[in-house]
């Protein structure tokens, strides 16, 4: 390990080595003692207990005293359906789960070349972007950003707002079905504000999700950017 790395880099090496070890299966049960994990990663005791610490504000392990540091068991991803008919409230109210949409920030935009695709707009036609974040039971599950035609839904910032509900919102708005016209998965790094709000580490992965909503006509509703931390939830493709 650099040795030139400043104390806060290393520790998070540390952590992100344990980490790996564990998703890996190198470390199973027990993490080895404080150290022999200062001679292997060629630190002090105090960057690995430091290291240690973030871990266990994660969940990832536990702490007995007397007795070492232990893995504790991964809880089971969220399965999440999507297909002709993804509803965030829906989805996550059948699994027994109390799901709620917070409104982070929404602001007057204008549709660059990707979303003017997506939305079948011209260049430059005015949105409403809506930054949500969906919790269910308490946890963190997702953070959005939605963009919607601004002639066509002049109200929904402050429909969703009322609601905490994409569907209820449109409906509000004059709306009352749509449907997924496609969905994209991909993977990456989460951001550090999508890290906050999901109350993930600075380095976790997440699945984002860029799709695309029609109304009954084929036109397009919203189109929007999801990310979901990928150690919380599982994708569920549904025809």
């Amino acid at each position: 390990m650099n040795s030139n790395d400043d104390g806060v880099t290393r520790w998070r090496r540390v952590a992100d080595r344990i980490r790996a070890g564990i998703a890996n299966g190198s470390i199973a049960e027990r993490l080895a003692p404080e150290m022999d994990l200062a001679d292997a990663y060629g630190v002090n005791r105090h960057t690995v207990r430091r290291a240690i610490q973030a871990l266990a504000e994660e969940g990832l392990v536990r702490a007995e005293r007397g007795r070492g540091t232990f893995v504790n068991a991964p809880a089971p991803r969220i399965s999440y359906p999507v297909g002709a008919r993804t509803r965030f409230s829906e989805n996550l109210a059948a699994t027994g789960r109390r799901p709620v949409g917070h409104l982070i920030r929404a602001s007057a935009a204008r549709a660059d070349a990707a979303v003017a695709k997506l939305l079948e707009c011209e260049t430059g036609a005015a949105l409403h972007r809506l930054e949500t974040l969906h919790v269910a039971s308490g946890l963190p599950l997702s953070v959005s950003t939605c963009f919607f035609s601004a002639a066509r839904f002049p109200g929904i910032v402050q429909a969703y707002a009322e609601t905490g509900s994409i569907t209820e919102a449109l409906k509000l708005e004059g709306l009352e079905d749509y449907r997924r016209r496609e969905t994209r998965i991909t993977a990456e790094r989460v951001h550090p504000a999508d890290a906050e709000h999901l109350a993930v580490p600075a380095d976790s992965l997440v699945l984002v999700s860029t799709a695309v909503d029609v109304d009954p006509a084929d036109r397009p509703v919203q189109a929007m950017r999801t990310r979901f931390p990928a150690d919380r939830m599982e994708l569920v493709f549904r025809p």
